[in-house]
């Protein structure tokens, strides 16, 4: 072992007469620790946050939508066999969508009706696999049945094999005017795909009912598409929009949901500087630790110098002490931070329960429980910045100490 280490790791250890700068040595390392800590878990919950939201709304809505003018698309079956004609499309199915009033007992609310075909909506969507009751096949041409999100329910009050009224804004031109369309559902099931966007505002009926309802004949409001990447859905809705015919459009997730996403990747950069602010504020107090360490073992150096030690090997021995805090504090930041983040969904239940609270109301945050998605691409990024703010924060008091004059630090001793 090179000098060097020994003399540096030697320091770091407390002796009798510096207990004090043991103590702040021991802080900054407690701060580093739980700076990187707090970073890895904020950004594994962001991480989880983004994947889960990305993939209970394309549970439900669609990778690709293609869409005709006014809201209206005709001869959805050569739209759908024509983008079906694309390799990286595994799925279609045709669409109405409009809005509705709700109505049962004392119970009104607005939502989006969707018009669907149960056996081709399966493909695309995974409503399905999300039913409390019932189920989608349910839903029969011509029987006027509907299938609502879990919360819409509970809001009107409804349940299987209860009867509710539908009012459609498009009305029935009469001698005493405008007079809404009003027609009786049953609800054939229930789901919940824990969001509340469509939990608590999305119906579902059948393709059939939904066209004779709002008066579209043959009509269809889109076409829906699942991909077998949902990240390449971009390139996909740029290269069907090159096939399809005029006056016909083709979004994808990306754009219909981009302010979503956006939000989550803009929050976790946020997240990260400032976080990081708090790894910076430990790390530079390795500086005064180092300081104190310097004033206070200056006739240890003076000494050291006299034997022949370079100012180059001065300056790595406290180098070395700086370096150690930082990589002891890193390294136990690291760790926990992982293991917090592997076990989120344990950790904040049991903590809900002491509290009594749930820290994230599902109306607010779209998402009920606290998602965690530890990557380390993070863990790796986190640890390097901690390792080089710790390593920046002691140069610059090992290079006083390089720079001590043996006769001067002996002068009074």
């Amino acid at each position: 072992m090179r000098y060097e280490l020994l003399v540096g790791l030697r320091y770091t250890r407390a002796k009798r007469g510096n207990r004090f700068v043991s103590f702040i040595a021991v802080t900054s390392m407690a701060g580093i620790a739980l700076g990187v800590w707090a970073l890895i878990v904020v950004l594994s919950v962001m991480n989880g946050f983004q994947k889960e939201l990305r993939t209970r709304i394309l549970g439900v809505a669609s990778h690709v939508q293609i869409s005709g003018d006014a809201g209206r698309l005709t001869d959805w079956r050569k739209v759908a066999k024509t983008a079906g004609e694309h390799p990286r499309v595994v799925a279609s199915a045709p669409f109405v969508n409009a809005q509705a009033m709700l109505t049962f007992g004392q119970g009104v609310r607005g939502a989006i009706v969707r018009g669907v075909l149960p056996e081709m909506e399966e493909r695309v969507a995974d409503i399905g696999r999300h039913m409390k009751s019932g189920s989608l096949e349910a839903l029969k041409p011509g029987e006027f049945g509907i299938v609502l999100g879990v919360d819409l329910a509970r809001a009107l009050g409804a349940v299987v094999g209860d009867k509710i009224a539908l009012i459609a804004p498009q009305g029935t031109v009469t001698p005493a005017g405008i007079v809404p369309r009003v027609k009786q559902f049953t609800v054939a099931g229930i789901f919940q795909v824990d969001h509340y966007e469509y939990d608590a505002g999305l119906a579902l009926v059948h393709l059939e009912d939904a066209q004779r309802l709002y008066q579209l004949g043959t009509d269809v409001s889109g076409v829906r598409l699942k991909l077998d990447d949902l990240f390449a859905a971009r390139t996909v809705a740029r290269e069907l929009m090159a096939k399809l015919d005029p006056g016909v459009f083709a979004s994808d997730w990306t754009r219909s949901h981009a302010n979503f996403f956006r939000a989550v990747e803009i929050e976790k950069r946020m997240m990260f500087i400032i976080l990081t602010l708090i790894v910076a504020v430990a790390a530079f107090n390795i500086v005064s630790t180092l300081v104190m360490v310097v004033t206070d073992k200056r006739a240890d150096i003076a000494i050291l110098r006299t034997l022949g030690a370079s100012p180059g090997s001065v300056l790595a021995i406290f180098v070395v002490q700086g370096a150690l805090i930082g990589v002891t504090g890193t390294l136990i930041g690291v760790v926990s931070g992982i293991v917090t983040g592997l076990n989120i969904d344990v950790i904040v239940p049991a903590i809900e329960q002491v509290l009594g609270f749930k820290f994230l109301a599902k109306d607010v945050y779209f998402i009920a429980d606290l998602p965690s998605d530890v990557q380390m691409s993070d863990v790796v990024t986190v640890a390097v910045v901690a390792l080089v703010l710790a390593f920046v924060a002691a140069i610059y008091p090992s290079w006083r100490a390089a720079r001590v004059n043996p006769a001067e630090a002996l002068r009074y001793e």
